[in-house]
């Protein structure tokens, strides 16, 4: 005989819009946050209990819970999360649980350790191989396999051959600890006066629950240094700390800065990580033997259960909003998870982003500044270059004021870097006898040209081709041209201009993480004079003798469509000419601009950050844009572009009214193809204090559901709008 006790409520993990009632049966006990494996179709899947059924089912039509893992069961702040993430993304709560179950692997128990040790008898026939063996284990320890191979050299069969001969005996040991405990007390901090009052404002507000402080301070200025000491305090206070940085290339430096001030490493989240490694590192977070965790933004989901801090570094990086599955912004999702858990935020960045800016002026964040860099480094000197005026000269991309600057960094040994955010040689190829010009087949962009490589490639979707000696429309051959810089054609001529310099290219595309890491390494020992760069090169690096930044379209990001646009320039400028003079030696940078009248420019060059901000906040004010407003974006894609633009057109007439909101479009996407799927958007508008994704929630639900091959994607608060 069953009761309604014996049913519980079972989220699972695919992309289903709320739990389903499972039996619990004889002789198994769960809880809320039970992970467990059900019946779903033909086959098991993984899921968490949820609690109580949402409905009365009858006993027999309910299929029996098939396992329920020994675990601890995931904490009830994260469960929430999970509800929370789905409700404000529309995502679906079984889509956004999967980013909590990533790992199955890390639910069986982990595998012992196989090793040996000397049992004290003599082997029968002794060899040379045999010999290293037992003086490597003379020391009387269990040693592991893998390890006595290592030391002494020998193949596996000569120690399976001492086993058999009894002279070895066999043991099973715990699998270590995925990482050492970092040590809170491992090294004294070295902070300066200014760094020493943020930490000491920071733990003045602390009332041990929940809060957010926004730290804000000056490329250089030693914010790492303040926010390792808060994570100090929170290991000290016997809980776990979570830090995010937006880019995977970022972790080796920062990492060795970790081990440094802690004794140890962090355990590590990302993509470049193992299968092995990542259940291991999940596992040691949900058991809490992993006390530090250096992740990107997809770490958010650990299953920590005494999570009581939660950084952000670089709080205003684009890196960190998720554009595919659950639209979540991690800046926004770690406040909310630091809130149910009673645990604090810490938002660090030397360019605010305007939301955060705005919450710490009003008094929701904490805000705590360092306004100087550290030690005796200054800020570097910006001039901006009116190309208007001093162009380059013809064919050419450097300014000549820039080139002077180059020169003199390399004449006093120091480094200088060209930084032009653009990948590849050329955005645009083109036919000089008919106008052809090259575009993606799947997609409304330009081939790029990369040729390093001797190819044609959409930054897109990555479709490639060779590049053609001739013509594709017309036949002529030699009749190709490229349009336009990008990095490696600034290479090209900085190779002509400098021919002495010591020079490197840094792009995602110019390798493996592994590889950029090592290039990283390499400008930060010196071994190169001329680094030539994307955004890449604009974030969290720390270069002795870099001295001095030309921008060379320092108008680049401004050309978008995107009401961010002068935000996001802005970030991008003051992180790259931060790079310059961040030691004992002087920095300059130049920013090449048609626009020098910009308040971007204005406020770059005279160093008024302030006045940029309160420019910015001003006109967001104006026009109801985030934060005094909120955005939430529909693509509706299909095959066809008429298939796409009809259901945009009945979505819209869908649409019920509400005061205050806002609809613009449908109209086809600024990239109105990408990956062979014509892409239309909508645009809702509404006041700050309006619950839009209910609305959208509600809209949707009145509106046809598409079928066939139409998609409709769904992005609150979205920050790309191509």
């Amino acid at each position: 005989m069953h009761s309604q006790s014996d049913i519980v409520a079972v989220m699972v993990g695919v992309a289903v819009e709320g739990p389903y009632s499972y039996r619990v049966p004889q002789g198994m006990s769960v809880t809320r946050g039970s992970i467990v494996a059900v019946p779903l179709g033909p086959r098991l899947t993984l899921g968490v209990v949820w609690g109580p059924p949402a409905d009365m089912i009858a006993h027999n039509r309910l299929k029996d819970i098939a396992r329920a893992y020994d675990l601890p069961a995931l904490s009830a702040e994260l469960c929430e999360l999970v509800d929370w993430v789905s409700r404000y993304t529309l995502a679906p709560p079984g889509l956004v649980l999967r980013s909590v179950l990533r790992s199955s692997e890390a639910l069986e128990p982990e595998r012992p350790v196989v090793a040996y040790r000397l049992s004290g008898h003599a082997p029968s026939r002794m060899t040379d191989a045999r010999a290293r063996v037992l003086e490597t284990l003379a020391d009387g320890m269990a040693w592991a396999k893998a390890a006595i191979i290592g030391a002494s050299g020998v193949s596996a069969s000569v120690i399976e051959g001492l086993e058999k001969s009894g002279a070895l005996e066999r043991l099973s040991l715990p699998a270590p600890p995925v990482v050492d405990p970092p040590d809170p007390d491992a090294t004294a901090p070295r902070l300066g006066a200014e760094q020493a009052a943020a930490l000491a404002a920071i733990r003045n507000a602390d009332a041990g629950g929940f809060g957010v402080v926004l730290l804000d301070g000056v490329t250089g200025g030693g914010k790492t240094e303040v926010f390792f000491e808060v994570v100090a305090d929170t290991l000290r206070a016997g809980r776990q700390a979570l830090i995010l940085l937006p880019e995977i290339a970022l972790t080796h430096t920062f990492l060795e800065r970790f081990t440094r001030r802690f004794g140890t490493r962090p355990a590590e989240w990302h993509s470049e990580m193992t299968p092995l490694q990542r259940a291991r590192m999940w596992r040691g977070v949900l058991e809490g033997t992993v006390r530090a965790v250096v992740g990107a933004r997809s770490s958010l989901f650990l299953p920590f259960r005494e999570l009581g801090l939660v950084v952000l570094d670089e709080e205003h990086d684009g890196a960190y909003k998720q554009s595919d599955g659950a639209n979540y912004h991690a800046r926004d999702m770690a406040i909310v998870r630091a809130r149910l858990a009673g645990a604090r935020a810490l938002l660090s960045s030397a360019t605010p982003s305007v939301e955060s800016r705005n919450n710490a002026d009003t008094g929701r964040y904490l805000h705590v500044r360092l306004e100087n860099r550290f030690a005796s480094a200054q800020l570097p000197d910006i001039t901006a270059i009116d190309m208007r005026e001093t162009p380059p000269e013809k064919g050419s991309w450097i300014a000549p004021p820039v080139a002077r600057e180059v020169f003199a960094a390399l004449d006093r040994g120091e480094q200088a870097l060209l930084f032009l955010n653009r990948r590849g040689y050329a955005p645009l190829t083109l036919c000089k006898a008919c106008g052809h010009q090259y575009q993606c087949p799947d997609c409304s962009a330009w081939m790029v040209e990369h040729r390093f490589r001797g190819v044609l490639m959409c930054h897109h979707c990555g479709h490639e081709q060779r590049r053609p000696e001739a013509c594709g429309a017309c036949g002529a051959s030699e009749s190709l041209v490229a349009v336009g810089p990008g990095i490696e054609r600034v290479a090209e001529e900085a190779a002509a201009r400098f021919p002495e310099a010591r020079t490197v290219i840094v792009s995602s595309d110019m390798g493996s993480n592994a590889q950029l890491r090592q290039r990283f390494s390499e400008i930060a020992k010196g071994e190169y004079d001329l680094i030539i760069g994307t955004q890449l090169v604009s974030k969290g690096h720390h270069f002795e003798k870099l001295t001095f930044v030309g921008v060379l379209d320092a108008d680049l990001g401004l050309a978008h469509g995107d009401p961010r646009a002068a935000e996001k320039t802005f970030q991008v400028l003051t992180q790259v000419t931060g790079r310059a003079g961040r030691a004992t030696r002087a920095g300059k940078a130049m920013l090449q601009t048609y626009h020098p009248n910009h308040p971007v420019m204005e406020a770059m060059v005279s160093g008024d950050r302030e006045a940029f901000y309160a420019h910015e906040i001003v006109a967001r004010e104006a026009g109801g844009l985030p934060p005094f407003g909120r955005l939430a974006a529909l693509i509706v894609s299909a095959t066809e572009q008429p298939v796409a633009m009809a259901h945009a057109k009945a979505l819209l007439a869908a649409a019920p009214l509400a005061d205050g909101l806002r609809l613009f479009g449908p109209a086809d996407a600024p990239i109105a193809m990408v990956r062979g799927r014509h892409r239309v958007r909508l645009l809702a508008q509404s006041p700050r204090n309006f619950d839009l994704s209910g609305y959208v929630r509600f809209w949707l639900g009145l509106a046809p559901r598409p079928s066939g091959n139409l998609r409709v994607q769904v992005d609150i608060d979205p920050m790309s709008f191509f």
